[in-house]
């Protein structure tokens, strides 16, 4: 039972990530589209925050299996 428990969590972590990123980069393009010139700083600032979250998703993956 703990296993079952231990997939779903690992599993809503992944999810949440992917979710999250998504957001990211549809608001980054949007931005991008509004403000071609921002380019540069944008794509920084998306990189930066997509392995933030990135990590947070890997952090849940592994509290969530030990």
């Amino acid at each position: 039972m703990t296993g079952s428990i231990a997939a779903v969590g690992a599993g809503l972590s992944v999810i949440g990530a992917g979710i999250g990123i998504g957001q990211i980069g549809g608001h980054a393009m949007d931005a991008i589209a509004r403000q071609p010139e921002a380019s540069g700083k944008i794509t920084t600032t998306m990189l930066i925050a997509a392995a933030l979250v990135e990590g947070v998703a890997l952090f849940g993956v592994v509290v969530a299996l030990l």
